[in-house]
């Protein structure tokens, strides 16, 4: 498709493909495998696999439209996709990386993305060397000979931190190492890292791409070169495969990408001027926030502030700081409990004992996730009603 469209018109039209029905949306294509015409015609089509569709688990004309519209929108040549963004992760570490290989990461990370790093990998080998995101010189003195990776995620999870992606890339570039870039909390629609340098996307698929709590998903866009000589051929034997129907609803999911993240950033940005005025709560994290100590940055390398607001209570010991977190989050009627994010609904949750509540105490605290803090990932319901949804909680006692 013309490379001149502009991203809202991507979204709804790239990666389409249409069958000999010329069906108007995206088919669903619920097949294992396919067939040939001749026994000549399916080993080529096997020994050429990337180019044709023969299974399933690694190849699949809806997985593919999937695939094209993200790789549109990142910017990127092309796409994998994925049944997570854990296996997003999972699969290009095991593509690029071997045992001795070594990762530099930012602290600040989704938990499973950080019990990975420190608890899996490491088994198989592979060490990392944990940073802080916004301290340039703490990446170039991570760096050793066996560096292969830069891993970074931004805005981070539940902080919201912002990193300089074109600053930190220029590191990993000078360390000759793959930089890896996870952007689930914007989406392509807010930020695209492969302008700013990152060699490789990585998305979990099943937040702001679904946007809708439907389905799991993750991808990993780059260059062609290494997304088919390296990440392919490890998808294609090991399998962490996105189902056809999971990559029919994230299709049409990224049709309104834009639309829904416009729309939440502005309720995001409302909620946390106003938690911040709160007398209960002691500080906001949130990058549309002039009190976000990274604004600056985040208003030159995202385009709004996201639909993301972690906020912390006040509160005088550890456990009391998370009675009044769990008091918030109880008395709350609108806003789901659950760890998902990236909704139409706004979801709440309690990172220390939940997304993150498998780490250590050490990394928690590291990461600064106290027991008081709440993440609001903010959907698309009435501002005033999520307000005081939430101040249910906060002005009782």
């Amino acid at each position: 498709m013309d490379d001149t469209l502009n991203f809202d018109t991507l979204a709804v039209r790239s990666g389409t493909l249409r069958s000999d029905f010329n069906e108007h949306s995206e088919a669903i294509f619920l097949t294992s495998s396919f067939c040939f015409s001749s026994a000549a015609e399916a080993a080529e089509r096997f020994k050429n696999a990337e180019d044709a569709y023969t299974y399933s688990r690694f190849t699949n004309p809806t997985v593919s439209m999937f695939q094209d519209r993200l790789a549109a929108l990142e910017g990127g040549e092309a796409c994998i996709a994925t049944a997570s963004g854990m296996a997003a992760i999972l699969s290009v570490v095991m593509s690029a990386l071997q045992a001795g290989d070594h990762i530099v990461s930012s602290q600040s990370l989704f938990g499973s993305t950080l019990g990975m790093f420190s608890q899996i990998f490491s088994r198989f080998g592979i060490a990392t060397t944990f940073v802080d995101p916004k301290d340039l010189d703490a990446w170039k003195n991570a760096v050793r000979p066996e560096t292969k990776m830069f891993f970074l995620e931004t805005p981070s999870n539940p902080l919201t931190e912002i990193a300089d992606i074109e600053a930190v890339g220029k590191i990993a570039k000078a360390a000759n190492a793959l930089f890896v870039v996870d952007n689930c909390f914007c989406s392509p629609a807010l930020q695209q890292p492969l302008k700013l340098g990152a060699d490789v996307v990585m998305h979990s698929a099943t937040k702001f791409l679904d946007g809708q709590g439907r389905v799991l998903g993750g991808a990993l866009v780059g260059s062609r070169k290494f997304i088919m000589e390296k990440v392919f051929p490890f998808v294609r034997s090991a399998g962490p495969t996105l189902s056809a129907f999971n990559a029919w609803v994230l299709l049409k999911g990224m049709e309104t990408l834009s639309l829904r993240v416009e729309k939440q950033s502005a309720n995001a940005l409302e909620i946390a001027r106003w938690l911040e005025s709160h007398p209960a709560v002691k500080r906001v994290f949130y990058p549309g926030l002039e009190s976000h100590p990274q604004y600056a940055l985040a208003k030159r390398q995202q385009k709004a502030g996201g639909a993301i607001v972690s906020f912390e209570l006040k509160g005088d010991t550890p456990e009391a700081q998370r009675a009044n977190a769990w008091r918030v989050i109880d008395n709350t009627k609108i806003c789901s409990i659950t760890g998902n994010l990236g909704d139409t609904r706004t979801t709440i949750t309690h990172p220390a004992t939940t997304t993150h509540g498998r780490i250590t105490p050490e990394a928690r605290a590291a990461a600064g996730i106290t027991e008081g803090l709440i993440r609001l990932a903010v959907g698309l319901e009435n501002s005033d009603d999520i307000r005081h949804d939430l101040a249910r909680g906060l002005d009782s006692k």
